[in-house]
């Protein structure tokens, strides 16, 4: 797509450095250079005014990548877009069965609803719970590290979604300030919500992860 839209040497694309290093690969492919922008904090998809505050006079374009089931704030981006000629392009996510996604969100529901000592995610914006991303904390306490570590011992698949930010792999590193980004790759963890989970499997989830709510500061 980029190469279609005449994007190549010489010229700046804006992308997240959360995830998704085959964005930043294919920047480089095309003959540009990545310059990554800072994350929204609820979606954990590229934040419009961190884009905003990127562009240069070789700015031209934005790569958007939808996160998790919750979509990036298109509208502002293409906004951004306009008033700074910049090609805005879309990267999507695997989609989630349109049969799945009521039941995804009825486990996200329960789970909203029953987890203690972590955040759970926001819900808003017709999100499909493609992963249910909860943030633990470290606070000087137990970090998320080990929180999966603890939970995956109780029998529950934990999984860390982005265990490098891009903006710190070798081939990207940029001395950049980004700072929710890094936050979040910290503290996110991936927690079952799969539609074929029984009850039973929610429960032993909330519990495990409840079992060390003591141990975490609060989540504010």
């Amino acid at each position: 797509m980029l190469r279609a839209a005449g994007v190549g040497l010489g010229d700046e694309v804006v992308v997240p450095a959360f995830g998704n290093v085959e964005v930043a690969q294919a920047v480089t492919m095309a003959g540009a250079l990545p310059v990554f922008a800072d994350i929204d904090p609820v979606t954990y998809c590229i934040d419009p005014s961190a884009v905003e505050a990127a562009v240069t006079s070789r700015t031209a374009a934005v790569v958007v990548v939808h996160r998790f089931g919750r979509p990036a704030d298109i509208a502002r981006l293409h906004g951004v877009g306009q008033r700074r000629g910049l090609l805005v392009l879309e990267q999507g996510e695997s989609e989630v069965p349109y049969d799945e996604v009521a039941q995804r969100r009825e486990r996200a529901a329960y789970l909203d609803a029953k987890l203690r000592g972590v955040r759970t995610p926001d819900g808003g914006d017709g999100h499909t719970y493609q992963q249910y991303i909860v943030r633990v904390p470290g606070n000087g306490r137990p970090d998320r590290d080990a929180f999966a570590r603890a939970v995956r011992a109780r029998g529950v698949e934990a999984r860390v979604p982005v265990k490098t930010p891009v903006h710190r792999l070798p081939e990207f590193r940029r001395c950049v300030a980004l700072p929710e980004t890094e936050r979040a790759a910290d503290e996110t963890l991936a927690l079952p919500v799969d539609a074929g989970l029984t009850k039973r499997d929610m429960q032993r989830i909330v519990g495990a992860c409840n079992a060390l709510g003591g141990l975490l500061q609060p989540a504010f």
